[in-house]
């Protein structure tokens, strides 16, 4: 990846209820502007979805702070093994000494056992983990829309579906939460970059997720989106199947 600039400051918004999207965007020199999203479930056990790239944990770290001490942490979750999901791992392990790692089991086995400095709990698909009064629910989802390992976490009280790589926007400055159409410009840029895998399951496995009726997508990139999150996700399979 191209070396990256913070253009401006870190953004902490409540998306759903103690749920919180932390967006950081980023300059590429030679291209457009990007952002990386993490969200925070503040519970009795807070759960923190995405690391964000090692560099950029002292911004994430000030972020999570502003709502609760670092070191409450218990889970720190990433759909698929690769440096904006987890980079900064490690980091947040040694800040918060009782968390751990929260992870699929493929993802436990193939990288995250070794290289993490604390064991990860590995989640069986549709395995719940409760934090208190929110819940999480491991989706297993192999290379939707890329990574062998890679899964979605749905918290069942909110109905929000933390969907990583899915509805990715380009840009660097985006509303924390919106109800404005975003499979448009998220198509765009996937066929652009075509950073899909094209597995020939993706129908089935996007039809599980709307099954599941989410009225919150918490994007990695990009705003997060509110609405009938079944009637998008089941577009999403349209498109990809014929484009």
């Amino acid at each position: 990846m191209a070396t990256l600039s913070v253009s401006s400051g870190t953004t902490v918004d409540e998306i759903a209820a103690r749920i919180y999207r932390i967006s950081t965007p980023v300059e590429i020199p030679g291209g457009s502007g990007f952002s990386f999203n993490q969200y925070l479930i503040d519970d009795d056990e807070p759960l923190l979805f995405h690391t964000g790239l090692r560099k950029l944990f002292p911004v994430v770290r000030e972020a999570i702070e502003r709502i609760m001490p670092i070191d409450r942490l218990r889970y720190v979750g990433f759909s698929h093994f690769e440096a904006d999901e987890c980079g900064a791992l490690n980091e947040f392990l040694a800040a918060a000494p009782r968390a751990e790692p929260l992870c699929g089991q493929i993802a436990a086995m193939v990288s995250v056992s070794d290289y993490a400095d604390r064991l990860p709990r590995a989640l069986d698909d549709g395995e719940t983990v409760s934090l208190g009064q929110h819940s999480v629910r491991w989706l297993y989802t192999p290379h939707l829309p890329h990574a062998w390992e890679c899964g979605f976490l749905m918290e069942t009280e909110s109905a929000t579906l933390l969907c990583g790589d899915l509805f990715t926007q380009g840009g660097s400055h985006h509303p924390p939460l919106t109800q404005d159409d975003i499979l448009e410009p998220s198509e765009a840029f996937r066929r652009k970059l075509d950073y899909f895998s094209h597995t020939t399951s993706a129908r089935a496995m996007l039809q599980r997720l709307a099954e599941l009726q989410p009225t919150t997508l918490a994007c990695m990139h990009g705003s997060a989106w509110t609405g009938d999150g079944a009637a998008l996700l089941r577009a999403l399979a349209d498109s990809v199947e014929h484009n």
